[in-house]
């Protein structure tokens, strides 16, 4: 297995002023699986490809172990891809395709119907070995593409949005397939997607990129419970965080003309002034004592096991709401709510996160 290390590592392209990859620094651990996420456009999938040896590193180092592959072409590096778009060759059958890298690489027969063979069982294939891609399903197309990255040996598995083809009940049983066989191969994977749940899933760690730029890395838990700026608390999480704009004021937080008490641990923490308030779903209760921020049920959505409330602040316009007046609640799907009603939303005790109006840091307590 290898470690991959990202040194400061940049991708400008021709003829444009912004780097797609803005000195990324970022190390993955043996036989760890890493997630980048983020929005489309942010520099993810030409971080992966400038590892892959498909662009080339402009600026910085990339290592696998303590070797530098900033300048070795892509067969030379150990590795292997799963493509969005699994890259099967039409004409020939799962047993071919899977097998035709170690063809190329002049490997005996034998050892390359071992091989494929193999890699067939661990993923269910074995029935499938002489049907041609057109006759296999979405899933079953993934798979093969997997199993054409299982034979190599590689020392790294590099996926580019493999699950984005499939459809929406496909993607969640095949994303926990993947992590489970990554987790028994201890092979050094690196995951591109924009899907943060499914970044959320299926790392060990998840790194959170923004126009090129590195924005964290962390576990799953830590990313969702201590963002460290507003973009990565609105980016991570489903529904996303409530981003409100709020002032500080005696011990609280004035949100349109509604003042919420500020936690404790905050006092010392922060002057009086502009923050964005950061605000989960989970982190509202409806009020039964009329204390609370006043809004005005937009949507339910009733899922089963939970129910989401789409409301807004019922309140005059205020300069103190410049983000989006608009609130996600998760609430137990007993409550009874319907488009229409007003309500009072309590926020619960330590569920507040507050950020840098300006810079969008978070702001932490004492």
């Amino acid at each position: 297995m290898a470690t991959v290390t990202f040194k400061e590592a940049s991708r400008i392209y021709p003829k444009t002023e912004r780097k797609a990859v803005d000195q990324l620094s970022l190390e993955v651990g043996d036989g760890e699986f890493v997630v980048l996420v983020g929005p489309s456009g942010c520099g993810k999938t030409t971080s992966l490809r400038m590892l892959a040896g498909l662009e080339p590193v402009d600026e910085g180092e990339i290592f696998i172990d303590d070797r530098s592959v900033a300048g070795l072409p892509p067969r030379s590096r150990d590795i292997a891809m799963v493509f969005q778009n699994y890259a099967l060759y039409p004409h020939m059958n799962v047993a071919e395709n899977m097998g035709f890298a170690l063809k190329m690489a002049k490997l005996e027969k034998t050892e390359i119907v071992a091989r494929v063979r193999e890699a067939a069982k661990i993923l269910d294939l074995e029935d499938f070995l002489e049907r041609k891609p057109g006759q296999l399903s979405g899933g079953q197309r993934q798979r093969v593409a997997m199993g054409r990255a299982i034979v190599r040996k590689p020392q790294v598995f590099l996926m580019d949005e493999p699950l984005s083809n499939l459809d929406a009940k496909l993607r969640v049983s095949t994303r926990s397939q993947i992590a489970e066989l990554q987790r028994r191969l201890g092979v050094t994977t690196l995951y591109v997607t924009h899907d943060q749940v499914e970044a959320m899933t299926m790392g060990d760690r998840v790194a959170v990129i923004k126009d090129g730029v590195l924005q964290q890395v962390d576990v799953p838990r830590a990313l969702y419970d201590a963002p460290i700026n507003a973009f990565v608390a609105g980016f991570i999480g489903s529904p996303a965080m409530n981003l409100l704009d709020g002032v500080i004021v005696d011990r609280g937080v004035l949100i349109g003309q509604s003042t919420v008490a500020l936690p404790r641990s905050f006092h010392q923490a922060v002057g009086a002034g502009p923050v964005v308030v950061g605000l989960r779903p989970e982190a509202f209760e409806l009020s039964n004592d009329g204390a609370g921020l006043p809004a005005v049920v937009k949507l339910v959505e009733e899922l089963g096991a939970e129910a989401f409330i789409y409301a807004q602040l019922d309140q005059p316009a205020a300069p103190t709401l410049t983000v989006t007046p608009d609130l996600v609640v998760r609430v137990d799907p007993s409550v009874v709510v319907k488009a229409g009603d007003r309500i009072i939303l309590r926020v619960k005790d330590d569920s507040m996160l507050l950020f840098n109006a300006d810079s969008g840091a978070r702001i932490t307590g004492s």
